[in-house]
C-alpha cells in the first residue's frame, strides 16, 4: 500500500501510514510495522515543518473533478507553486478544468510521466495565452505527431490541425529517432554509470557537471539548530557589528570581524 508519514500525508499526497495502519488494525488485520520509528521519523519531519515554516499534510475534502483531469498529487502541487509564483494562483481551478479539456482533445494519454507533464503544460499555457493551442510546447507536438508512440484514442482533429499547422511541427517530426545505447555511450566519457549517462542524455551538460561539482548532498539537518541558524545570519549581515557572542551550558559561539 502507497502511504505517506502523517506531516507529509494526505492533501494531494499518499494517506497517512499512521491512520492507514491504524484503521488495518481495527478492521482486524495484523500490520507488521515498527510503530516507533514511524513515530520517531513523524515528529522529524513535524519539526522540520515547523522550523522552516512549512505546512503538514491536511486530509483533503472529496473532489470528484479528480477523476476527469486525473492530475497526480506531485503536478497538483508542482501546478500550484509555479502558479503562486508568477502571482496567478487563482487561476488553478481554471487550470484543473482546461486540464480536463486539453487530456481528451489529445486522445486520453496515461496521466503519468511523462504524459502528465504534457497535458498540464498546455493547460496552463491556454488558460494564460487566452486563446487555446496559441503556444504549444515542442512535447505536445511529438506527442500528437507520434513520436511517443500512437496515442490511444484519435486527437480532436481540428487540436491535430491546428498543432500540426505551427511551422515548428515539421521541424520536430523530421527530427531523428532516438540513437541506441552503445551509441549514446560512444558520446559520453567512457566508464560514467547508468545514472549519469541518463543524466547526460536529457540535460544540458554545464548542469551536470555543476551538479557533480557540487559533490554529495547533505544527508543531516537539525530542525531544533534553526533557530540559532537564523540568528546568526541575521548577526553575520550587520555591518555595524565587529564582535558578538551566545553563551549557554554546552554551547559557546563567537563571531568577531
Amino acid at each position: 500500500m502507497h502511504v505517506g508519514a502523517a506531516p507529509l500525508g494526505n492533501g494531494t499526497s499518499q494517506p497517512s501510514a499512521e491512520r492507514t495502519v491504524a484503521n488495518l488494525r481495527e478492521e482486524g488485520h495484523s500490520v507488521a510495522i515498527d510503530d516507533k520509528a514511524l513515530a520517531r521519523m513523524s515528529d522529524y519531519f513535524r519539526r522540520l515543518a515547523a522550523a522552516e515554516g512549512l505546512p503538514v499534510g491536511q486530509p483533503q475534502e472529496f473532489d470528484s473533478g479528480y477523476f476527469r483531469h486525473q492530475v497526480p498529487g506531485g503536478m497538483v502541487g508542482t501546478t500550484r507553486r509555479q502558479l503562486a509564483e508568477i502571482k496567478l494562483l487563482d487561476r488553478l481551478p481554471a487550470v484543473l478544468e482546461e486540464v480536463a479539456l486539453v487530456r481528451a482533445e489529445l486522445g486520453y494519454p496515461i496521466m503519468v510521466t511523462p504524459f502528465s507533464q504534457i497535458v498540464v503544460t498546455q493547460a496552463v499555457m491556454n488558460v494564460i495565452a487566452g486563446e487555446r493551442y496559441s503556444n504549444v510546447p515542442d512535447e505536445v507536438i511529438r506527442y500528437v505527431g507520434g513520436k511517443f508512440g500512437k496515442p490511444t484514442v484519435a486527437v480532436e482533429p481540428n487540436v491535430l490541425d491546428k498543432i500540426m499547422s505551427l511551422p515548428r511541427a515539421q521541424a520536430l517530426l523530421e527530427e531523428p529517432t532516438m540513437p541506441e545505447l552503445s551509441e549514446l555511450r560512444r558520446k559520453f566519457e567512457p566508464g560514467i554509470d547508468d545514472e549519469e549517462l541518463v543524466l547526460r542524455v536529457v540535460m544540458p551538460q554545464d548542469q551536470v557537471d555543476a551538479m557533480k561539482a557540487a559533490g554529495p548532498v547533505r544527508q543531516s539537518y537539525n530542525p531544533g539548530a534553526k533557530p540559532i541558524l537564523t540568528l546568526l545570519e541575521a548577526v553575520s549581515r550587520r555591518t555595524d557589528l565587529s564582535y558578538f557572542s551566545v553563551q549557554k551550558p554546552g554551547l559557546q559561539i563567537v563571531l568577531t570581524r
